[in-house]
């Protein structure tokens, strides 16, 4: 048995029940050497898309074999398959419902599986709502435990994986098209523009009525003012100095923006 691996945790379970608490238990009783890190358990209830951006962002900062759990789950008890996937770098286990289509866009997928054996399930009797607690997190412990991924289940085609995808990115004569793809804890809209498209220009974001200055910083701007910057996660974003942008200009997962750049 593989000792002190790490096992992450992303879900939309919140904070105020015991769901959170019960996957680790389960992950414990099968192996407490691993590790387990909480990702995010406040991804907006059923939004796949934000649970897709986390991962994305996540996945890069954890050692190679690392078994990344997530578990925004809307289709759990339906059809939707139930899978796990071992890439170059580590795994993931969760719903085939689009959250892992986009750290699949950028990591080499080795072979993917349906996790038809309940040998390795917490019970052969799963729960119509929490497989979680019965099927993800045991899965993804014996996982970091060292067992093969052929063992798990039937090896599936990558390419019959769910996929979601935003809206494409368009670039224009006048200037870039996009979109929000994430809003963050502090109210931060990030767009899905990456920072290559603005590096070294002058530039605005035009949303709304609104035309806010490209900035390199948060206080490049007055208290209570809003500003556009490139983010840590390296995507253009718009904020308020000090305050929450999706409050101040009321826009949501999806909304259009534009950059305009080289400036006059």
């Amino acid at each position: 048995m593989l000792e002190n691996r790490f096992v992450t945790l992303l879900s939309d379970f919140g904070l105020s029940d015991v769901y959170v608490g019960v996957m680790k238990g389960v992950i414990t009783q099968i192996n407490p050497r691993l590790r387990v890190v909480d990702l995010t358990h406040q991804i907006p209830p059923q939004n796949i898309t934000a649970a897709r951006f986390s991962l994305i962002n996540a996945y890069p900062y954890f050692p190679n074999g690392t078994v990344h759990v997530a578990v925004v789950d809307p289709g759990v008890g339906s059809h939707r398959r139930a899978i796990a996937i071992q890439l170059d770098s580590g795994f993931l286990v969760g719903p085939d419902n689009g959250l892992f289509s986009g750290v699949l866009s950028q990591t080499k997928v080795i072979a993917v599986v349906e996790l038809t054996n309940p040998e390795y399930w917490r019970t052969s009797a799963p729960s119509q709502t929490f497989h979680g607690r019965d099927i993800f997190a045991p899965v993804g412990a014996h996982l970091a435990s060292g067992v093969p991924l052929k063992h798990l289940g039937e090896t599936i085609d990558p390419t019959t994986l769910a996929q979601l995808e935003l809206p494409a990115m368009n670039i224009t004569a006048a200037g870039i098209t996009g979109c929000i793809q994430y809003i963050d804890h502090f109210g931060n809209l990030i767009s899905n523009i990456p920072a290559a498209e603005v590096q070294g220009k002058t530039w605005s974001v035009v949303v709304g009525k609104e035309t806010i200055l490209g900035s390199l910083t948060y206080s490049d701007r007055q208290l209570g003012e809003l500003v556009a910057l490139v983010g840590s996660h390296g995507w253009v974003e718009i904020a308020v100095n000090g305050g929450s942008a999706q409050s101040r200009l009321q826009l949501d997962w999806g909304a259009t923006l534009e950059v305009i750049t080289n400036l006059g």
